[in-house]
């Protein structure tokens, strides 16, 4: 584990990855972002726990896949905390049940490692201000591997509770919820629903307060589920 001096940045960093080329590469782009600072380092999930705890960042970059602990596990862990970090995962791109099952733990969202440095920067950012990382490409190809999950016994109190999460929306927010659901664009669902891209955000932002969520992923998965 490294530590490297706390500057003035208002957004404080973390970085948990098993690869220490990783952590300096990350390092090195985000530490040219204005108004980001590394404040601490850690090698796999077991070393985060004591390294996030002491630290208390804003935000926590953690690689999915690491020997020892791995970073679902301290995922999991660190959002059980009172005013935990937001947590983004680090992976190579696979849209697999690890990646699914940290943003139904919460994550909030993740970056693949070869995405391009503007974009991490603006990623980091971005999650401070409660937009989620995960960019509509992503997005899609997430909720379409929801989509095509094979429909499995689901546990019935998952089940049960989305679908009283959804009883709390109106109609019309239903049918938002539904179609981001199918993996449909803003655009699409405005088509769709024949309403303006304005209200359809607007309709979004409703469905992120109500239903607890953070990404349209999150969305999907609970519509998901419901269905069962």
């Amino acid at each position: 584990m490294g530590l490297v001096t706390e500057g003035n940045a208002a957004i404080r960093v973390v970085l948990v990855d098993d690869d220490a080329m990783v952590r300096t590469g990350l390092s090195m782009i985000l530490g040219g972002g204005s108004g980001i600072t590394i404040v601490g380092e850690a090698g796999d999930g077991a070393e985060a726990i004591p390294v996030v705890r002491s630290l208390r960042p804003d935000v926590v970059l953690m690689d999915i896949r690491m020997p020892v602990r791995d970073g679902l596990s301290a995922l999991e862990e660190i959002l059980t905390w009172p005013a935990p970090p937001k947590v983004v995962m680090l992976t190579t791109f696979d849209a697999d049940d690890m990646v699914l099952r940290a943003l139904r733990a919460g994550a909030h969202g993740f970056l693949l490692k070869d995405t391009p440095p503007a974009r991490i920067v603006e990623a980091v950012r971005g999650v401070i201000g409660g937009t989620p990382s995960l960019s509509p490409s992503v997005t899609a190809q997430l909720m379409a591997t929801v989509a095509s999950t094979p429909t499995e016994p689901v546990v019935d109190e998952r089940a049960e509770l989305a679908r009283a999460q959804l009883t709390s929306l109106t109609e019309r927010e239903l049918e938002v919820a539904q179609a981001i659901g199918r993996g449909l664009s803003n655009a699409e669902i405005a088509g769709e629903l024949y309403l303006s891209i304005a209200t359809v955000k607007a309709h979004t932002g409703r469905l992120f307060t109500k239903l607890g969520v953070d990404n349209r992923v999150q969305i999907a998965l609970l519509v998901h589920d419901a269905e069962r």
